[in-house]
């Protein structure tokens, strides 16, 4: 839960003083650290069982450790759920911690045996419990509608690049330009840089030398154009994110930072109007 969240509960009159109290506790700082630790540990015996040499020596003693990890995620979440009831389901990054724990309760065999690979996502719990995690992952979400516009063009770039490809290079090259699914994976591949020059378009170069004229400009739009688009866009959001006043922060503190935002407003609009 977020101090916002921890605030609205302290601030409402039927919630009984013990919830308040525990509340208090399980998002106290050493709490919190406390499950910070253990879910790195969650993460680094999560890593280790996959070797099958330290689970022939230390198997046993791998599984108890993650069994008390997880034991410790799930009394957080009851702790938790006892304090706000179901103002714990109003959080999105309750659900996904309450989803990332469940998965590790799911059977270990029969279909049910593919989710506890996904235990692994137990890692991920670092973003809702780091407030500076969930800064950067609120700030890609705020994006997403800025980024929506960038990848509906990037889109009918590449499949206008894609049925070009497979026109031009498809007889020649079938392997990588033959479909319009092929000729999408490997300008895909170019546009990450990944082997493209000897890999792919000096050997197409070789047959056809003017194939620089396609691939160029399709680096330089697709590579440094449209993926630094994405970037910008992220970068921005997260400047605004942070120009914006803490809402947790006392009245008093909240009244300043809005004075001084304006003063700096009106200096700009000085320096505008000069």
């Amino acid at each position: 839960m977020s101090e916002q969240d921890l605030l609205n509960l302290m601030s409402r009159k039927n919630v009984a003083p013990w919830r308040q109290s525990l509340a208090r506790w399980i998002e106290s700082k050493a709490i919190q650290n406390f499950i910070i630790a253990v879910i790195l540990l969650n993460g680094l015996i999560l890593g280790l069982e996959t070797s099958d040499a330290l689970m022939a020596r230390a198997g046993i003693f791998l599984l108890f450790v993650d069994k008390l990890c997880l034991v410790v995620f799930i009394l957080e979440i009851a702790l938790k759920f006892t304090a706000y009831r179901f103002h714990f389901f109003r959080s999105g990054w309750n659900w996904f911690d309450f989803f990332v724990v469940a998965i590790a309760l799911a059977p270990g065999a029969g279909p049910w045996a593919v989710l506890r690979s996904l235990r692994i996502l137990r890692v991920l719990r670092l973003l809702t419990v780091m407030p500076q995690l969930r800064k950067v992952v609120a700030a890609f979400v705020h994006a997403i509608p800025g980024l929506s516009g960038v990848m509906v063009i990037m889109a009918v770039f590449f499949y206008t690049m894609g049925v070009l490809a497979t026109n031009l290079f498809g007889d020649a090259f079938p392997q990588w330009f033959g479909t319009l699914g092929s000729s999408l994976f490997s300008l895909f591949q170019v546009m990450t840089l990944e082997s493209w020059s000897m890999g792919i378009v000096r050997p197409v170069m070789e047959v056809f030398p003017w194939a620089w004229a396609f691939f160029v400009p399709f680096i330089i739009i697709a590579t440094f154009t449209i993926l630094n688009l994405f970037i910008g866009i992220i970068v921005s959001t997260m400047q605004e994110l942070q120009s914006l006043p803490d809402p947790n922060l006392p009245a008093a503190d909240l009244k300043k930072t809005l004075a001084r935002m304006e003063e700096d407003l009106a200096v700009l609009r000085s320096h505008i109007e000069r």
